[in-house]
């Protein structure tokens, strides 16, 4: 019995450490890609350990393309928004919803499930954001449309408030003269902290990969392009990149590193995710698993 659990063991851990290597060979690819020469790349294809290593890539964005640090400090100025803003809906809307007692519990909960199931489609959302809420243009087309608050999280916090925050001990607070906000605050809130990181990521992963709302409500303020859009345009462009600009810089057309450009390009997309996953992945399982316990 001992000698098949060991055996067991060592099967798991094999098929665990080849689940890792799946998942960091592409990204080591990716790395190893942006700092390999055109040349290389179009003789020898893609490889994990270049042979040639060159940052021509990376110095041919950061010098002709000016526009990928401010592109960065916008999307940190839009996750950072969004990411509190949606923390603060998203609790205001699970707290009350995990109390036995509100008034017409049954009514908001039918209200949020019913959102997960129907929209008004593409058209009207533009309609309604463009010509009644008049965002197009502004920070605000890149924070609330679609990304704001998801009915999903406020289910899973629900759910996780429910199973983990005990009755008695809101009841206790009150006793003690604490208000609904005071028990919030000072109860509730640091008894969820595995799902408020967990909320916090991955709201933090759709805003930094959101490049939607920048096609549909931003047309003439390029300025508020995030990394992903401003990477989109420069993929977009990159052919007319080669012809114009390359002669300015000392550059042949044939060796501008275009592939690689592509590759660096998304090494700077991905970068933040890579740094900010780890700090939040204890939280991230405990608050996956637990908040998705029962309904």
């Amino acid at each position: 019995m001992i000698t098949k659990s060991k055996v067991f063991i060592t099967i798991q851990y094999i098929f665990l450490a080849f689940l890792v290597i799946v998942a960091i060979v592409p990204f080591w690819l990716l790395i190893s890609s942006s700092f390999t020469t055109e040349k290389e790349i179009i003789e020898n294809g893609y490889s994990l350990i270049p042979r040639v290593v060159t940052f021509d890539a990376y110095r041919y964005l950061f010098s002709v393309s000016a526009g990928v640090l401010r592109a960065y400090m916008m999307s940190i100025i839009i996750a950072a928004s969004g990411v509190l803003t949606c923390l603060v809906l998203t609790i205001l809307f699970a707290y009350p919803l995990s109390r036995q007692d509100l008034p017409g519990k049954n009514f908001f909960a039918f209200f949020l499930f019913f959102t997960m199931l129907f929209n008004g489609g593409l058209v009207p959302t533009y309609m309604i954001y463009t010509q009644l809420f008049h965002i197009k243009d502004t920070l605000f087309a890149m924070i609330i449309p679609g990304l704001l608050m998801s009915p999903f999280n406020v289910i899973m916090v629900r759910t996780y408030i429910s199973s983990n925050v005990a009755n008695e001990i809101i009841d206790a607070a009150k006793i003690d003269g604490a208000g609904e906000y005071r028990s919030l605050l000072s109860v509730v809130i640091p008894l969820c902290k595995p799902i408020i990181g967990t909320i916090a990521l991955m709201s933090f992963i759709a805003y930094w990969n959101n490049w939607t709302n920048g096609i549909y409500y931003i047309q003439n303020r390029t300025d508020l392009y995030g990394i992903q859009n401003y990477l989109k345009s420069v993929l977009d462009s990159v052919n007319v990149l080669q012809s114009q600009i390359s002669g300015q810089i000392g550059i042949d057309v044939k060796d501008l590193p275009s592939m690689g450009i592509r590759m660096a390009l998304a090494v700077i997309g991905v970068l933040p995710v890579l740094v900010v996953y780890p700090f939040f992945q204890k939280s991230f399982i405990k608050g996956i698993t637990i908040g998705s316990v029962k309904g």
